[in-house]
């Protein structure tokens, strides 16, 4: 199947804002239109023009600021109302000002919500589709027709459902697009409909698939019209999208290029765009300010991370015995999470990823093994705290850690005055040695931890100015053994970034504040040490 006959579609910029949460301004769309455009798909619906004013604004600013190579802008709307004549509506006027090539339009295929909803007849309806395609089409668009309802409203009527879709082909629609609006159909209910409509339509009908995941099977979905005849299919970005979501799109066309070899993404410089799946998807998020979901198929952060011993032993033979897929194919890595789990094979492995090859040295090996059982078993976890863990691995490989720094002692206070609601003064004091000279530093922060974090890089910057580019981005606690009430352990995991990348660190202790403590003094090892700074 070549991609000049198949159709993906991508509805991120309208559908998916759609979401809880996602406020997107037109710069944000903007910004997001290159990226579905370097991905590959054929098709961007940038909104809804006429009813929603920033849409009206983002397709004038789309025709003088946006570059495609690959895919055309769509500009999404309704049929006529009932009752006005196609050229009269204002907001079939507006699809025709916004100037795209392909306008897709929203229409009514089931009964119920024709008569409940739009509160007309069924030929009202029908003849709705009929005037505004026809017109559309006379002014020299691409006509796509989302048949709204349409699974739902054929398990209740298929003969007033058929004739909406046929309708919209005799009227002269490019493809009309099988709507599963309320998400509730499953694969094989998806296949039966598809195959009815597309032998009733004829072979040289175009159907396609918009499906929501209400039941959790929108992607399986769309890969059954799919495999049941639809060459057009819809999506968005992450499964962004109102309720639980659309279509994953991502991993729709991952399945479809890797699972069912249908290349289905082009570009004009020539191959796929699958290889850049990841960085998009984390890129939109970063648009969307959505935090990606680690468990999301194909470009998660853990879709390729492996804990089991029993499968690191696996995939130390051959990688593939735990992986249904290369994950450099979709941009993504492997990735060993070292846990109470691990076994040698893990801890192997992860070593290697991070630079240590201790198949060399089952001494160190065996050691290191311990120590993470150990660990973990007294409330540490290593598993997202990859700086620590290669901190620990860089102690027992070469006997210590850098010492850029020697803490003589750190206290801190907190302080209010007034009742409740008055507000609290938090002061942090820590007194250590770097660069040959004692040094007494103290912070003030909005609490303890931040306050120690201050005073802490106070003291440290003037013998490594590099800690002046470090910024905690990330803070989470954690209470082990929570049935020992406020004797309870605390684990601490933070993130930090120099703006090029990012390291996770973790701390333990019979607080908050000493876990913390910890964390962050692993956070400023690691960095000055993968700086390749020297202790001074």
């Amino acid at each position: 199947m070549s991609t000049t006959t198949f159709h993906v579609y991508d509805t991120t910029l309208r559908d998916g804002a759609q979401q809880e949460g996602i406020n997107l301004s037109v710069a944000d769309k903007l910004a997001i239109a290159p990226l579905l455009d370097t991905l590959g798909v054929g098709f961007i619906e940038g909104g809804w023009p006429g009813a929603v004013p920033k849409d009206t604004e983002f397709f004038k600013r789309a025709a003088k600021e946006l570059d495609l190579k690959n895919a055309e802008l769509a500009a999404f709307g309704a049929t006529r109302k009932p009752g006005v004549r196609a050229a009269d509506d204002p907001q079939v006027r507006a699809l025709l000002d916004a100037e795209t090539p392909v306008v897709t339009l929203v229409a009514k295929s089931d009964i119920r919500h024709v008569e409940r909803a739009l509160r007309t007849t069924g030929a009202e309806n029908l003849a709705m589709i009929a005037d505004t395609v026809a017109l559309l089409v006379r002014e020299g668009r691409r006509v796509f027709l989302d048949a709204e309802h349409l699974f739902d409203g054929y398990r209740f009527d298929a003969t007033y459902s058929r004739a909406a879709v046929l309708t919209a082909f005799e009227a002269g629609a490019e493809v009309v697009v099988l709507c599963d609006t309320n998400g509730g159909m499953l694969p094989g209910q998806v296949s039966d409909v598809v195959g009815a409509l597309h032998e009733a339509a004829g072979p040289a009908a175009l159907l396609g698939i918009h499906a929501h995941n209400d039941s959790g099977c929108a992607v399986a979905n769309s890969l059954a019209a799919v495999q049941a005849g639809c060459v057009h299919v819809q999506g968005t970005v992450n499964g962004y999208g109102e309720r639980t979501g659309n279509a994953d799109l991502l991993s729709v066309v991952a399945n479809l290029e890797l699972k069912l070899d249908r290349p289905v993404l082009a570009r004009p410089e020539g191959g796929s765009g699958l290889a850049d799946l990841t960085r998009i998807a984390h890129a939109i998020s970063e648009i969307t300010n959505i935090s990606p979901f680690a468990r999301q198929p194909y470009v998660g952060a853990s879709a390729f991370a492996h804990k089991a011993g029993l499968h690191a032993s696996a995939i130390k033979v051959d990688p593939d015995l735990y992986q249904h897929t290369d994950p450099s194919l979709v941009g993504n890595d492997m990735r060993m999470l070292v846990s109470d789990m691990a076994g040698r094979a893990s801890i192997e492995l992860k070593g290697r990823e991070l630079g240590f090859e201790l198949a060399d040295s089952p001494e160190v090996l065996s050691r290191v093994t311990h120590r993470i059982k150990d660990a973990e078993a007294n409330g540490y976890t290593y598993e997202a705290a990859d700086a620590s863990f290669e901190l620990l691995l860089l102690e027992e490989v070469s006997g210590s850690r850098p010492r850029y720094f020697q803490v003589e002692s750190w206290r801190t206070i907190i302080e209010r005055r007034g009742g409740r609601g008055a507000a609290a003064m938090a002061e942090a004091t820590v007194k250590l040695t770097a660069g040959g000279e004692r040094i007494v530093s103290t912070g003030e922060g909005n609490g303890p931890v931040n306050a120690l974090d201050h005073a802490l890089r106070q003291a440290l910057v003037v013998a490594y100015p590099e800690l002046e580019d470090f910024t905690l981005i990330d803070f989470k606690v954690r209470i082990l053994d929570s049935q020992h009430g406020t004797d309870a352990i605390t684990r601490v995991l933070i993130e930090t970034t120099d703006g090029k990348t990012s390291w996770s660190t973790v701390g333990v202790g019979p607080n908050l504040i000493e876990a913390s403590w910890e964390a962050l003094t692993d956070s400023a090892i690691w960095g000055l040490h993968h700086r390749g700074v020297q202790p001074r």
